[in-house]
């Protein structure tokens, strides 16, 4: 059983052999730095994250493969095309109101939305290798705030809700548009909707502001996905549980990274919710702590193991405290514990 047979089967709640050996996102720069003193070939290249232009590599020949990750590329669309300024500050805005919006909409949105010739060459190594395909599109909550910035964009919710649809009524119109053509190309085998809409005490925005400005776009976009025989995915930091019924009403099947500094409890998820598709979930504050420490987290974690519709990883990046070698038995412990 290849890579991608285990995605396509986990997400459809069917046997496999054992879990897909994955990483939520790219290590922190500081865990890289760490390792590399540690043992880690300073040349060996950390690309899970696929770059535009570059040559596509055996997976085997970067460092998740020499670390015993599955073969797998994470490709990102973004809405902000190639000449589109960047906000002055982290957090910052690009934008304030729907003036600048119209100002500046003609450097968003960008056709061709990826390098299609780069794309082809990450279908061909999924077809020949099993290279899996891990894809990131910009949600109707991070595409706002992307443009506002964080506290503009909440306050947006009160002062210009009309400018949060129409960015969103466009940012929907480019998926309708470009969606399709790269799907052409490659379906990926995993989908995140990023957004980012929770903090660790809950979501930042109301039920009645999600159904007013999130809600209907979600609606059409999940349907398009589900079309091509995707499984909608949020991505959200914090505590997401409260916004969980929500998803379902939109159409989204699955939702991480599942912080447990935040609360989340994936097992109470997974009896509340059986049919929900999950990713993350372990604890990455467990990873110094070696094998005691992060056996007691694994056992936690078995029932949901046990019972499909989950992609272990950790709950967010792997921290700089964790050691190389606490890292290599991390994955000794995963193959113990995800092997059927």
């Amino acid at each position: 059983m290849d890579n991608k047979e285990r995605i396509k089967n986990v997400l459809e709640f069917k046997p496999v052999d054992r879990l897909p050996a994955l990483e939520w996102g790219p290590w922190w720069n500081k865990t890289m730095d760490r390792w590399r003193t540690e043992g880690i070939n300073s040349s060996t290249p950390d690309i899970l994250w696929a770059k535009p232009g570059m040559e596509v590599t055996s997976a085997a020949a970067d460092i998740g493969g020499v670390l015993g990750l599955d073969p797998f590329r994470v490709v990102w669309l973004a809405i902000n095309g190639p000449d589109c300024p960047h906000p002055q500050a982290e957090g910052g805005g690009i934008i304030s109101n729907v003036t600048d919006y119209h100002k500046i909409k003609p450097l968003l949105y960008p056709e061709p939305a990826f390098d299609l010739n780069y794309l082809k060459k990450l279908s061909i190594a999924g077809r020949t290798d099993g290279m899996a395909l891990w894809m990131w599109i910009e949600g109707f909550f991070w595409g706002p705030r992307k443009l506002l910035g964080i506290e503009p964009h909440l306050y947006a919710f009160y002062d210009q809700p009309e400018l949060l649809e129409e960015i969103n009524a466009d940012l929907l119109a480019y998926y309708q548009r470009v969606l399709p053509q790269l799907f052409d190309i490659f379906t990926p085998d995993i989908l995140l909707i990023a957004e980012d809409l929770s903090y660790n005490h809950g979501p930042m925005l109301s039920k009645d502001s999600f159904d007013r400005v999130m809600a209907p776009y979600y609606k059409v976009l999940t349907k398009l996905l589900k079309s091509y025989g995707i499984h909608p995915m949020m991505d959200s930091d914090g505590d997401i549980t409260q916004v969980i019924p929500w998803l379902y009403e939109v159409g989204v099947e699955g939702l991480g990274p599942l912080e447990r500094m935040a609360g989340v409890d994936v097992v109470k998820i997974r009896q509340q919710y059986p049919d929900i598709l999950l990713l993350g979930g372990f604890d990455k504050t467990t990873m110094h702590s070696g094998e005691a420490g992060m056996r007691l987290e694994f056992e936690r974690l078995l029932p949901v193991i046990k019972s499909g519709g989950y992609l272990l990883t950790v709950d967010h990046q792997t921290p700089p405290e964790c050691s190389l070698s606490n890292y290599q038995l991390y994955r000794k412990l995963f193959l113990e514990y995800a092997t059927f």
